[in-house]
């Protein structure tokens, strides 16, 4: 029986039919949307939902804000060029002085930016390529966890082995270190002793002349790990990261991509440990909802030649008009503020509810950049006494919350992780609207526990 045009299934269907078997959301979101404001979205059928998603962090300022709709109508009303590829308009300038006025003053006074295609993916290609011109080296040092992208080097950085394991021939030369999780810990260690061993580990590998690996031409890192699973680097990580990239001459590279743009509390979340990048990836929400990305960097990098590193659609003027009036009202102090009691609110309410069930292990994270972690308490527990990842229970709380309409993404090791990145200017009755939501979801779940 074929499907009315009017519902969900209808262009779910079609869409099967059509579109490659590489698509995602639409298996874990089944439904059409027609209509998006704030921190909601509505179906061809008439359902609201509460999107805790938001373009996977794309919409700091939520879905269709009044202002930034404003100011592209107005261009899209003024026959301003809107596809420049690199040539300069006074929208590009003032997006540019915006950004630039934002940076730690050490890298504003001295930075220089690169507009790439508009996937922070190619953001992530383009500071490879940067740093490997300016050092002459080869090999690239990532961490474990980590998400750069899904392009060719950049997935060569990724630790997610889900897209790596069918593709042949990636980027070689790449290390991937220890990351810090203080729940999860690669060496089996917690808290203080897991940061230590990373710390260590970097340093004394990168020093050691017997290690094997040979001086690389980055290292790069997110301050906060999304996709891995919403694990935020201890302040002492990063610290001890840059300051022996900086005594060895290696360029770091921090990957603001999704943790940047004031999610986390901070406009860029390496601001919480108070160093300074060689290189800042940025995408995502720097667009104000439209495709932009981006790549500052330390000008003594600037050693590449004209057409190193290209892309037609560098040139999105729409796209900086919008993440102009972004960077204008997220940095502002008051405004990162409320994101900070925002996510203190959400956690608050999170570890409420771990108190009363089996199956939640962990809630982390900073700002509106949240994860929290199910656990098998039936399995057995590893050398830490942590009962293992729980993709299977996360996956279940998903999907009883989208029936509940609220929507929620998975990510972490197995899929294992709930994660906020709702918009950031959500308003406290809509968070305790989709904790309310969340909790009736976990407390189905773990009776099955």
């Amino acid at each position: 029986m074929l499907e009315e045009k009017g519902t969900n299934q209808y262009y779910i269907t079609r869409q099967d039919s059509t579109e490659s078997n590489a698509r995602s959301y639409p298996r874990k979101f089944p439904f059409a949307l027609v209509k998006a404001k704030g921190s909601w979205v509505e179906d061809i059928e008439g359902n609201k939902y509460l999107d805790f998603l938001c373009g996977a962090g794309t919409l700091a300022l939520g879905h269709n804000d009044d202002e930034i709709n404003k100011a592209m109508a107005e261009m899209l009303a003024s026959d301003f060029p809107l596809h420049t590829l690199d040539l300069t308009t006074p929208v590009k300038d003032e997006f540019v002085q915006t950004v630039i006025s934002n940076l730690p003053k050490e890298l504003s006074e001295n930075c220089k930016i690169q507009f790439c295609s508009p996937s922070g993916t190619d953001a992530t290609d383009a500071a490879l390529k940067l740093c490997k011109t300016a050092t002459g080296k080869s090999s690239v040092i990532a961490f474990q966890g980590g998400f750069h992208g899904m392009g060719h080097g950049a997935l060569s950085c990724t630790g997610n082995l889900g897209a790596k394991n069918s593709v042949n021939g990636l980027m070689p030369g790449v290390q991937h270190f220890p990351y810090p999780n203080t729940y999860r810990d690669s060496f089996g260690l917690s808290g203080d002793a897991s940061i230590n061993a990373c710390c260590e580990y970097f340093e004394r590998t990168l020093k050691d002349p017997e290690s094997g690996i040979t001086k690389p031409a980055a290292v790069i890192i997110e301050a906060i790990q999304g996709e891995g699973g919403v694990n935020p680097a201890p302040a002492k990580f990063l610290q001890t990261v840059r300051r022996v990239t900086k005594e060895l001459g290696i360029p770091l590279i921090c990957d603001e991509i999704q943790c940047g743009m004031g999610r986390s509390g901070k406009l860029f979340a390496f601001e919480y440990a108070g160093i300074v990048p060689d290189v800042i990836l940025c995408s995502k929400a720097i667009g104000g909802s439209q495709p932009l990305s981006i790549v500052i960097y330390n000008k003594d990098l600037d050693k590449w030649q004209p057409g190193a590193h290209t892309g037609t659609f560098r040139g999105n003027q729409l796209a900086m008009k919008a993440g102009t009036i972004v960077l204008n009202r997220v940095s502002k102090p008051e405004f990162l503020a409320e994101v900070v009691r925002k996510g203190e609110k959400i956690m608050a309410r999170m570890n409420e509810i771990k108190s009363k069930v089996k199956i939640i292990g962990d809630v982390r994270g900073k700002g509106l950049m949240i994860g929290c972690e199910f656990i098998n308490p039936k399995g057995e527990k590893d050398c830490a006494g942590i009962f293992p990842a729980n993709g299977d229970a996360a996956a279940k709380v998903q999907k009883l919350c989208f029936e509940n309409k609220l929507i929620m993404e998975k990510g972490g090791r197995g899929g294992s992780v709930m994660r906020c990145l709702c918009a950031l200017n959500i308003s406290d009755s809509e968070i305790d609207q989709a904790m309310d939501i969340f909790e009736k979801a976990v407390l189905a779940v773990d009776k099955e526990y």
